[in-house]
């Protein structure tokens, strides 16, 4: 068992306070179940160039760390993250489900509920270490008349504040979804805008998938397995995006009709049937689609407020990218010196439309990149 050493306690003491601070809007037992579970993520933290000097570490494992290592500097050097310790070290965390994230509409409006934290503003989420706990939020909720939805999540990201270690939940991904999703998490460090829960994660979102295929192109090669994979998955998630913004789209009309309540909740059942059936039979022939499952999923509002939050206007960004050369470095630091209001998605469409007016000067400003990369690290 560890001992703990007086500098130690500074630290824990130091990083109670600290949540305390960042979840000021929440009740006192959430802080502390939150300071004590992440507390024992930081504590056990174990860099993993030392995890990779352990004889018994098992190939798969060791192959998982090299690829992470590889991801965190191909963010830093080629990307321009802003990502410090993050990823550098390891933690083992003692039991099945890492969070759980809990998602609240009302019934006939896809505007989500939203949480306040003094740091990051409001948030249109609310992670818990605990299931039952996030249970009875939900129940609460339910009670007043919202539709929930609970998630569980591998991952998350303290933007900065601390240096997030590897997790052995993102250890059963395959290289692929791993290094998509740290590229995601690491990203989150570089640009957040507090109180934009949706263009936050949409964004990373984007970047994730985005870098994983420059990621693999530059270590693999052009059409590599793991390469065609990257493109793959973001070809489904812009598919996907596209989709479900139609779904939300005709939703948003049934709910701006002035119609009772309760025909507005039998018309959106016809609304979610009728999606789900059309994307079963748009992917019938692709069975191992990232998104199948959405055909078989009991929906209501903030299901579907869960998907948009991830996957809302996947396209601007892309767009933005196309304009800047497909340079994703030069891309996310236009979007991060546009992003000046408190509208983040205004922001970029501006930066989007600037760029396609200038378009026939784009090819001198925004030149194409090389076809390959120099990347440090084997495999």
């Amino acid at each position: 068992m560890r001992r703990f050493r007086p500098s130690n306690r500074r630290f824990l003491f130091s990083f109670f306070l600290l949540c305390a601070f960042i979840f000021s809007g929440c009740s006192p037992a959430y802080v502390i179940q939150a300071a004590y579970e992440e507390g024992k993520i930081l504590w056990r933290r174990e860099p993993i160039e030392t995890a990779l000097q352990k004889p018994d570490l098992d190939p798969k494992t060791r192959d998982q760390f090299k690829l992470v290592l590889a991801v965190r500097e191909y963010a830093r050097d080629q990307l321009k993250f802003n990502v410090k310790g993050s990823y550098a070290s390891y933690s083992f965390v003692d039991r099945a489900n890492l969070s759980y994230i809990l998602m609240a509409t009302p019934k006939t409006d896809l505007r989500p509920y939203t949480w306040w934290f003094l740091v990051v503003g409001r948030v249109p989420y609310k992670g818990f270490f605990s299931q039952e706990d996030a249970l009875a939020e939900a129940q609460e909720l339910e009670k007043n008349g919202y539709d929930t939805y609970i998630r569980t999540s591998p991952a998350f990201s303290t933007l900065g504040w601390f240096n997030d270690p590897l997790l052995a939940h993102l250890l059963r991904y395959d290289r692929v979804t791993l290094a998509e999703t740290i590229f995601h998490e690491l990203f989150h460090n570089t640009l957040y805008v507090g109180g934009a829960g949706d263009f936050n994660e949409s964004m990373a979102n984007f970047v994730g998938h985005r870098a994983a295929i420059l990621f693999f192109r530059d270590r693999y090669g052009e059409g590599s397995a793991e390469h065609a994979r990257a493109i793959q998955a973001w070809e489904e998630q812009v598919e996907f995006s596209r989709f479900i913004g139609g779904v939300a789209d005709s939703l948003r009309e049934l709910y701006g009709k002035d119609l009772p309540e309760e025909e507005k909740l039998r018309l959106r059942k016809e609304v979610f049937s009728r999606g789900q059936k059309d994307w079963a039979q748009r992917i019938q022939e692709r069975p191992n689609h990232r998104y199948r499952s959405f055909a078989q999923t009991k929906m209501n509002n903030a299901v579907l407020a869960n998907y948009l939050l991830y996957l809302k206007d996947l396209d601007l960004f892309e767009a933005v990218y196309q304009a800047t050369g497909k340079d994703l470095a030069l891309a996310v630091d236009a979007i991060r010196k546009a992003v000046r209001s408190g509208k983040p998605y205004e922001d970029v469409r501006t930066l989007a439309k600037k760029l396609e007016d200038q378009d026939s000067h784009i090819g001198s400003r925004f030149p194409e990149t090389p076809d390959r990369v120099n990347v440090g690290g084997g495999s």
